[in-house]
């Protein structure tokens, strides 16, 4: 098991970030009126993953932690959102792919939220 010295060491982090590459080609499909709609929503939902892991990593404490963990995961599900609609509104056909990695990337924030709050829970004790 390799040690994680930075936040680009984490899988999820790692992981965010090649949905945000899949978000951006997702996006060219999308027609130019909604280049200032729906597709800047999705690149924002989308970039603000990553970048939560990164900033909750930079704070001094678990707790920070974690509330940026948990923010990267509601902008996850507003993104699984925002995907649903585009696909209802037929600027995209097929979400599957993206929609697996958002998944798994949900679960993966909700595993090391969980592992930080319990250790932080035994460092209370």
């Amino acid at each position: 098991m390799s040690t994680i010295s930075t936040y680009k060491d984490l899988i999820v982090w790692q992981k965010s970030m090649n949905l945000v590459k899949e978000i951006y080609l997702l996006a060219k499909s999308f027609p130019k009126t909604e280049e200032y709609g729906l597709s800047s929503q999705i690149k924002r939902s989308a970039i603000s993953v990553p970048s939560n892991i990164a900033e909750g990593w930079g704070r001094n404490s678990s707790k920070s932690y974690t509330h940026f963990l948990k923010i990267a995961r509601g902008s996850l599900f507003e993104l699984e959102t925002q995907l649903l609609i585009a696909k209802d509104l037929q600027f995209i056909n097929d979400i599957s792919t993206t929609n697996g990695l958002i998944i798994e990337i949900g679960k993966m924030l909700n595993s090391l939220i969980k592992t930080i709050e319990k250790k932080e829970e035994r460092n209370m004790v």
